[in-house]
């Protein structure tokens, strides 16, 4: 007997990265291949942090159940965190979330707030898990194009008319995936203005939060008026090297908040107790590891963009995040020189149409990887 999904799930493309991963598996001698494709952070979690975990794994209260929006020493101390890095005061009880990590929230926001048929506004390029989350709501995604001609800010006056009768939320995702591009003050207070106007919850996917080259990145709820209409997702993955930890939070307005909790409730369980603590000592703690780590990446930006200079491949320097997006020379479409990078240099990139139309004729790296492998990779890719 054969079952099939529903149609809401059948519907939903089959994820980004796995057929990347199936990719890489696939290559017949693949201990050779240098793999680029996926933000999977390669340093070391803080030695504070993971003490913290070894203490707190012997208390006989974390192999409990905790609260399910997290502990409330947890929520204190991302609220202590934002008003000390941002300014951004919120309440801990009723506007805080701490999530198995923040693609928690990433797949609950079009569940809560779309009815089918409605809109969310985003970017195009954009991480590409936007598609599937908004295709199980049975909603649809409407994307603003983003280039270098317009800074990689999306045109919020471009919206049509009958999308923003049926738009319910703009997400947004700065510092960007896949481009590196950073948001300005007058671009955040302009999406703020626009979202209180059409009545659409505003998201910033904060996920790079702590990955900012030359600038630190801003937040979206530091900008006056932001907690009367946005929220933002935020994660300690890329801030202290906990990826595999999974914690992550969501913060924001009260009432948008209290529909994700309730929401929640029923469909997600609990980080483990311990799991929390550590990111305690994390959010409280000396934060000289986050700069070692945002200085870790931006040695290997600056690398790898003196390089590609050398090489003489266009790109767009990277403000924030760790990838960098490389246009296909010569006239290439992205997935035709992701191709001839794997046959020719044995490296594996990203092809940009995985991120958007807009990135039909680029390809994204990581810089996850040691100096010396990118090293290894620009080597490789002066011979192709």
């Amino acid at each position: 007997m054969e079952f099939h999904p529903a149609t809401r799930i059948a519907s939903v493309p089959k994820n980004f990265f796995a057929k990347l991963d199936q990719v890489v598996a696939s290559l017949p001698d693949h201990a050779n291949v240098i793999d680029l494709t996926k933000g999977n952070p390669d340093l070391r979690t803080p030695k504070a942090i993971v003490n913290a975990l070894n203490q707190a794994s012997t208390e006989f209260e974390n192999g409990r159940y905790t609260d399910v929006a997290g502990k409330a020493s947890l929520r204190q101390a991302i609220a202590a965190y934002y008003q000390r890095l941002y300014g951004v005061a919120v309440d801990p009880d009723t506007q805080i979330l701490a999530t198995n990590g923040s693609c928690i929230s990433l797949s609950a926001l079009p569940q809560v707030f779309l009815n089918p048929g409605e809109y969310v506004i985003t970017t195009d390029p954009c991480y590409p898990e936007y598609y599937a989350t908004v295709a199980q709501a049975g909603g649809k995604l409407y994307q603003l194009p983003i280039n270098e001609g317009n800074h990689f800010l999306p045109d919020l006056d471009s919206v049509p008319a009958d999308v923003l009768a049926k738009a319910r939320i703009l997400l947004l995702n700065y510092p960007n995936n896949p481009t590196g591009a950073t948001a300005t003050t007058a671009f955040f207070q302009q999406a703020i203005t626009f979202g209180r106007q059409h009545q659409i919850l505003v998201v910033n996917d904060f996920a790079y939060a702590a990955i900012g080259f030359d600038e630190a990145p801003i937040s979206l709820l530091a900008q006056p008026g932001a907690l009367d209409v946005a929220i933002e997702l935020n994660t300690l993955s890329k801030t202290y090297n906990m990826a595999g930890w999974r914690v992550g939070y969501t913060l924001g307005n009260a009432s948008a908040m209290a529909a994700l909790k309730a929401y929640h409730e029923h469909t997600y369980s609990t980080i483990y107790g311990a799991v929390q603590d550590a990111a305690i000592v994390g959010l409280n703690g000396d934060q000289s590891s986050v700069a070692e780590i945002r200085d870790t990446y931006q040695k290997r930006r600056d690398a790898v963009c003196a390089g590609l200079d050398e090489i003489g491949w266009q790109y767009v320097l990277p403000q924030g995040a760790f990838y960098v997006w490389i246009k296909a020379p010569n006239g290439l479409s992205g997935e035709a020189f992701t191709q001839l990078l794997l046959k020719q240099a044995q490296v594996v990139v990203a092809p940009g149409i995985g991120f958007g139309a807009e990135g039909q004729n680029y390809v994204r790296i990581s810089l996850t990887q040691p100096l010396a492998v990118l090293k290894t990779v620009l080597q490789r890719f002066r011979q192709v």
